[in-house]
């Protein structure tokens, strides 16, 4: 499928991104990646700190990617909302979902994957990794590593979820797919790897990551 490429002049201008490990900004590009459509983007280092910076914060004055800024001077933050966006103007494949029933659904589960599994897991990069000690003053490790347990047990929650079903939804590739890759992909630089003994859920990470969107 050829790609569909937005210029200046069209509605989104910019995506300010950052490579990996950081999984929101690969959010988005899997998404683009799935849709087939490029955008022109801004790279963000991250460790360098230039998402700190004052001219990345007079674009997101939270300091956070991926940002996407838009000709009318608007900027679109959080990933998801960012996604949304492209969804309206690229609506096929969908992946939130076709249908009231399947969109909610589709919510249903990257709600799941954000709170049940992202939270604590956020929890455990913030106090507990040594990157992050250089800007999350006091580090509470303590608390940190409570929080492992967390991201475990909800990793087992989406193990029973995916016996016997292809994706989250029972349907289709969505983007609640697409939240709970970059997670648990994220969960491995962390430190909080996927047990072995969940193999529905490891089935599901092997078919997600051979789609060739994953490599974005």
């Amino acid at each position: 499928m050829p790609y569909a490429i937005f210029e200046k002049g069209s509605d989104a201008l910019l995506l300010h991104d950052s490579p990996n490990p950081a999984p929101n900004p690969r959010r988005v590009r899997i998404f683009l990646a799935e849709k087939h459509v490029r955008i022109p983007t801004a790279p963000v280092s991250i460790t360098a700190g230039e998402h700190k910076g004052a001219d990345y914060l007079a674009v997101n004055p939270y300091g956070q990617t991926p940002s996407l800024a838009l000709d009318n001077g608007v900027v679109l933050t959080e990933s998801v909302a960012i996604c949304r966006y492209l969804e309206g103007l690229h609506p096929e494949p969908p992946l939130f979902g076709r249908g009231p029933l399947n969109v909610a659904q589709v919510d249903m589960w990257t709600r799941r994957v954000e709170l049940r599994l992202m939270t604590p897991l956020s929890m455990v990069w913030a106090h507990t990794h040594p990157f992050t000690a250089r800007v999350v003053k006091p580090q509470y490790t303590e608390f940190g590593e409570s929080q492992r347990p967390r991201v475990v047990a909800a990793m087992k929650e989406f193990d029973r979820a995916l016996d016997g079903r292809e994706w989250l939804d029972g349907e289709r590739y969505t983007i609640a797919d697409i939240v709970l890759l970059t997670t648990l992909d994220f969960a491995t630089f962390v430190g909080v790897p996927m047990p072995e003994e969940l193999t529905a859920l490891a089935g599901w990470h092997a078919r997600a990551s051979a789609r060739p969107s994953a490599q974005a």
